[in-house]
């Protein structure tokens, strides 16, 4: 093992992509601790160390910008608009005829939907970042905060100084997205997956440190086993696939025979990825979001529904949110996975080149085949998906941890995706050089 990595390292080629992979991940943790213009550092940082929860409202992008939100930096938004942006082009495939066509075009039509993406990606960075700037302002970014100077973030409210933040922190959105593709073609790739990889694992020190000064070591050590043990449990998930058997048969054009192989298509259990909890978690922001702009003046009594939705669907502990929460992401995994997998362009292509399922006819009956055993293996991984993203609720009620709880949610399903992968690819260009990988 130790030999295999001092490859790496006497590799000057893979050497020079980890070395450069690294620098760009230092700029991207450095610029999440500049802060924008016109924002009060200060008291940015007395309301960071006041906040013992972050409000739910802000969680899911507080985590993918790996702490950089709350403390209202250059990169305060970080690589969540260029995810949004992705899942919004993915899905607009299935309602705009143009981009399925783009889709099926091969290397040329999906360099178009990337440029689309860039411009969606840079549209959703001045929205987001003037709802930021909007709720700073308005003093609801640290909700709990008891000091007045968590409701005096910025230092200057003209429309001048306003516009400069909302310039400011789209560039950085726009530069976490060029960093990102730096590294896919000059590191060591997968660039956006590594960033939000770098995002999360940054948060994990303070999350347990969190967790062993408040509960104390013996229930931090508990966390700990049981934190190796999702990790185990994921990966064994994420590995997981059904592999359907798939046959070509033998043609002949001229005198050379084509065909006549056997492969397999794999269906892992777990194909929606991370997408569902994200979704899940946006759709329950929103009543959350509509409450919190229709507050009563001081003095004045919530309304009815105003005080239901703070009761209930603002705290991840609460049973009904638990329940809607694992509901919502069951059913986003089977329409994400309907979106993502489709069972007659499959056949199609199979149909077309020759190939086959054993026992089963080409055509519809394997399109009918292939949904069945979709359909099948989506139930385990949308129940999967379900109970790991409630382990930072249940940690949150458990241990007092943050909704950011690190063994769990979306942080442990990217942390292990991208670990993973990415010990592929160093695996892949290992095995160009010396016959042997990091895998055996």
């Amino acid at each position: 093992m130790f030999s295999v990595i001092g490859w790496i390292f006497r590799s000057p080629d893979l050497r020079r992509k980890i070395g450069f992979s690294l620098i760009i991940v230092a700029l991207f943790r450095l610029g999440s601790f500049i802060p924008a213009p016109f924002v009060d550092f200060k008291n940015v940082q007395m309301c960071l160390a006041n906040q013992s929860t972050v409000g739910g409202l802000y969680d899911l992008v507080n985590l993918f910008s790996g702490g950089a939100l709350l403390q209202l930096s250059i990169f305060a938004l970080g690589i969540m608009p260029y995810i949004t942006a992705s899942i919004i082009v993915q899905l607009l495939r299935v309602v705009i005829p143009r981009f399925e066509t783009l889709h099926q075009e091969g290397q040329s039509g999906q360099t178009q939907l990337t440029q689309y993406t860039r411009y969606l990606t840079i549209a959703l960075g001045v929205l987001q970042s003037t709802t930021l700037i909007t709720v700073a302002r308005s003093g609801a970014l640290f909700p709990s905060g008891s000091s007045a100077s968590c409701s005096q973030l910025i230092t200057n409210d003209s429309w001048a100084a306003l516009l400069l933040m909302v310039v400011t922190m789209t560039a950085g959105t726009g530069l976490i997205m060029w960093m990102g593709e730096l590294i896919t073609e000059r590191g060591i790739g997968n660039g956006m997956s590594l960033l939000i990889f770098t995002s999360i694992a940054a948060r994990f020190p303070d999350s347990l440190g969190s967790i062993a000064g408040a509960k104390g070591w013996n229930t931090f050590t508990i966390v700990i086993l049981i934190g190796l043990v999702v990790v185990v449990a994921v990966v064994f998930v994420e590995q997981s696939q059904r592999r359907i058997p798939v046959q070509y048969a033998k043609r002949v054009v001229g005198r050379r025979t084509y065909g006549g192989s056997n492969t397999y298509i794999p269906i892992k259990v777990n194909m929606a990825g991370v997408v569902p909890v994200i979704f899940a978690s946006s759709l329950l922001y929103l009543p959350a979001l509509i409450a919190q702009f229709n507050q009563p003046s001081s003095g004045q009594a919530p309304q009815a529904w105003v005080q239901w939705v703070q009761n209930n669907l603002t705290q991840g502990d609460h049973p009904l949110y638990m329940l809607l929460y694992f509901l919502l992401i069951v059913g986003f995994t089977y329409f994400y996975v309907s979106i993502t997998f489709n069972p007659d362009e499959v056949s199609e292509n199979m149909k077309k080149y020759g190939g086959f399922i054993p026992g089963i006819r080409a055509g519809r009956p394997t399109a009918e085949y292939l949904g069945f055993v979709l359909t099948r293996i989506t139930l385990p991984g949308a129940f999967y998906l379900g109970l790991i993203a409630l382990i930072p609720l249940i940690a949150f009620a458990w241990v007092g941890a943050d909704q950011n709880f690190p063994f769990g949610g979306a942080s442990i399903l990217i942390i292990v995706g991208v670990g993973l992968e990415t010990v592929k690819q160093i695996d892949a260009q290992l095995q160009q050089r010396h016959y042997e990988g990091l895998l055996r």
